[in-house]
Formats: C-alpha cells, sequence, structure tokens
C-alpha cells in the first residue's frame, strides 16, 4: 500500500491493512461525507488526522472544533443545508454532544455521529469499554427520541456499517449512531476498502451528493422559486409539541420494523447462547468454538442493530428451558434488553469487564460452564 496526500492505493479488490478509526473515515467518505467536525479525544484521533486529509481529498471541509460543544453545532449547521455531516468522539466527548444530537433529532436532520468508547465514568480511562449502550440507545440527550446505533465488530464492518448509516439517516431524517470501542478503533485488520479505484469512489461520491442534495427538498438552500423552508425544535403553541412527538413514534415504528439487524452463530441445537456485540462478541465466537470441543451445545447471537433491539429474533431462539449468558465490557447495560427478550431473569446470566477490562476467552468459558451446571 502507498499513501499520498492521504489517498489509499491499492489493486482493485484487494485488501489492505487498515486501523477500525480510518476505515471507519473512509466508509463515510464514500457515502458522500463533505463536512466533518470533531475535538481530539483517545481513541478516535486516528479518524480525525484521517478525515482531516480525506476532506482535502474530495473538496470537503474538516474543522477541527474549539471543543465538542462547537463540533456538534457545526454539524447542526452542515446538514440543515443538506450537507451530508459527521462527527466522532469518545465517551467523555459523546456526553457533551448529547444537547446537539436532541437538537438534530427535534428538527429531523440526518447526520452520523461516531463513539468509539473508553473506560468511564468521568474521564476514566483511555482503555476499551462498553459502558456507553445506556447513553447511545435510551437517549442520551433530553426528550422523547431515538437514533439507529448499529454496532460493528470489525474494521470490515466499520467501514460497511458507517457508509449503510449515511444512507439510514437520510432515510428517515434523523440522527445515527456507530458505537464502537478503543479495541475495534484502533486495531488493524485486512478490510476491501472498495472493489473500484480510490480515485472512481471519491468521483462517484461526489456526483451521488450533489444529487441527494438537490432532492432534499426540506434544507435551506435558499427560497428563490418557492416557499421558505422553516427547521425549529421550539413548538409552544398547545398541542403542536405533542402533535410532533406522535409524529416521531410514528417514524420509530418504522424502524423498529425495517432496521433490525443481528447475527446467529452456531444456535441451532443450543442449550446455552451467549449474548454480546462488538468486541466482545468476537471473543465470545472463540468461547463458542471451544465449549463446542468440550461437548457442550453453545451458540452466539450478535445484536448488530442496539437501536432497534433485536428482540423477537433472540426470543425466538428460547426453547423454554434454554440458558443465555450475556457478556460485555460494562456493569450490565445491554443485559436489560436481554431481559426484556427473554422474560425469565433466572434464564439470563451476565458476565462483565468494567473500566477497560476485557473479557477473556477462558473467563467465558469457565462462566459458560459453571452457570450451565
Amino acid at each position: 500500500m502507498r499513501k499520498a496526500k492521504g489517498r489509499v492505493r491499492r489493486p482493485d479488490g484487494k485488501r489492505i491493512l487498515i486501523t477500525g478509526n480510518e476505515a471507519c473515515g473512509e466508509g463515510a467518505v464514500q457515502a458522500g461525507l463533505r463536512f466533518y467536525a470533531g475535538y481530539p479525544i483517545t481513541p478516535q484521533n486516528e479518524l480525525t488526522a484521517y478525515m482531516s486529509r480525506r476532506m482535502l481529498d474530495v473538496g470537503g471541509t474538516f474543522i477541527q472544533a474549539e471543543s465538542e460543544l462547537a463540533a456538534i453545532s457545526m454539524v447542526f449547521g452542515a446538514t440543515v443545508a443538506g450537507v451530508r455531516a459527521m462527527t466522532s468522539s469518545s465517551s467523555p466527548g459523546i456526553s457533551l454532544k448529547q444537547e446537539g444530537i436532541s437538537y438534530l433529532a427535534a428538527c429531523e436532520l440526518p447526520a452520523v455521529i461516531v463513539n468509539i468508547m473508553r473506560g468511564g465514568p468521568g474521564l476514566g480511562n483511555i482503555a476499551p469499554s462498553q459502558s456507553d449502550y445506556f447513553q447511545a440507545t435510551k437517549g442520551g440527550g433530553h426528550g422523547d427520541y431515538h437514533m439507529v446505533v448499529l454496532a460493528p465488530a470489525s474494521c470490515q464492518e466499520m467501514l460497511d456499517f458507517t457508509r449503510e448509516l449515511f444512507d439510514i439517516a437520510d432515510r428517515y431524517r434523523g440522527p445515527v449512531m456507530v458505537l464502537g470501542d478503543g479495541i475495534l478503533g484502533q486495531m488493524m485488520e485486512p478490510v476491501i476498502v472498495d472493489r473500484r479505484s480510490s480515485i472512481d469512489v471519491r468521483r462517484e461520491s461526489q456526483t451521488t451528493n450533489d444529487k441527494r442534495q438537490t432532492t432534499k427538498s426540506w434544507a435551506l438552500t435558499g427560497c428563490k422559486g418557492r416557499k421558505p423552508n422553516v427547521i425549529k425544535s421550539l413548538r409552544l403553541k398547545e398541542g403542536e409539541l405533542e402533535a410532533f412527538n406522535e409524529k416521531l413514534e410514528k417514524k420509530y415504528d418504522l424502524i423498529r420494523k425495517r432496521e433490525i439487524r443481528f447475527e446467529k452463530y452456531r444456535t441451532e441445537g443450543a442449550k446455552i447462547i451467549i449474548v454480546a456485540y462488538g468486541t466482545s462478541s468476537r471473543i465470545g465466537r472463540a468461547s463458542v468454538d471451544r465449549l463446542r470441543k468440550y461437548g457442550i451445545k453453545a451458540g452466539l447471537f450478535r445484536p448488530i442493530s442496539l437501536w432497534p433491539f433485536p428482540y423477537e429474533a433472540l426470543k425466538k431462539l428460547d426453547k423454554g428451558n434454554t440458558k443465555f449468558l450475556t457478556v460485555e465490557m460494562s456493569a450490565g447495560q445491554m443485559l436489560e434488553d436481554v431481559r426484556l427478550a427473554i422474560e425469565d431473569k433466572s434464564r439470563v446470566h451476565f458476565y462483565g469487564r468494567t473500566g477497560g477490562g476485557i473479557p477473556s476467552e477462558e473467563a467465558i468459558v469457565r462462566e459458560a460452564i459453571s452457570y450451565k451446571l
């Protein structure tokens, strides 16, 4: 691989070695991203650095903002104008962006937010974690709103899911999130960036982006020859806000029907099913293989869309006596959704590590054997 001015050079269809953070940025560029604003924080700094180069390549705008609050506000302004926009940060920085995310939802503005999670609470440490699940899936900001949240488990998925989320954001007009962690952000894996040349990708992305902008009839692009558009979140007339919230709920119900994603691994006939997402699911998959070698019928269920959560798909795996082991790099947050799906706390067990701790394959296997017995 040869780099020049931030461009990715490789033969068509071949894999290149790239970090998860960089793969996320490349997926955004391929989706037609033309505005990025962010503020440095570990472990997602490689993404910000990558965007500082790639936005130059495609004639886009890169801004290293003075704060996380400024960054999300800049994204708000860009997407109001119909531009595909993105920001990224890690846990404490995402907390600072929450008010802006709520405003994006209230104004029905499509934007992509990337959270490469680190240990918390507070400043915590720079080790990987999954302790922002509640914040991402239950609405970290104020008001009744939701975001589509996709959780990649590889560098390839960091690219693919980011690219896909731009379309989802436009489809439903709202903020969406890539929820990864420090391992996924900084690890390097072979990734198929695209089967076409990088120059073709950039050219097509620009053309596609321009076309999409012209179809955003709601955008504030000047009202010569048409009625002016109004984008607002303040609704003071009696009943106006309630009617708007009801409109949002109808949209969220549609998302719940259409945008559920999950993966099953060796779940057929499984007596114990490990439920995990992101990095934890990779360790969980290896644990399943080891348990099978020990004669234990284990399987893995990986939620990919954390919101909407695949409740029904997980429930279908429950044969009445199936046991479930939820594995997270947290004190147990996705655990609540697993319990809602299974509706029997006695058959849902939890194993987790906090503060940057990473579950080991050996520990998960021991936990599963102990729990099953």
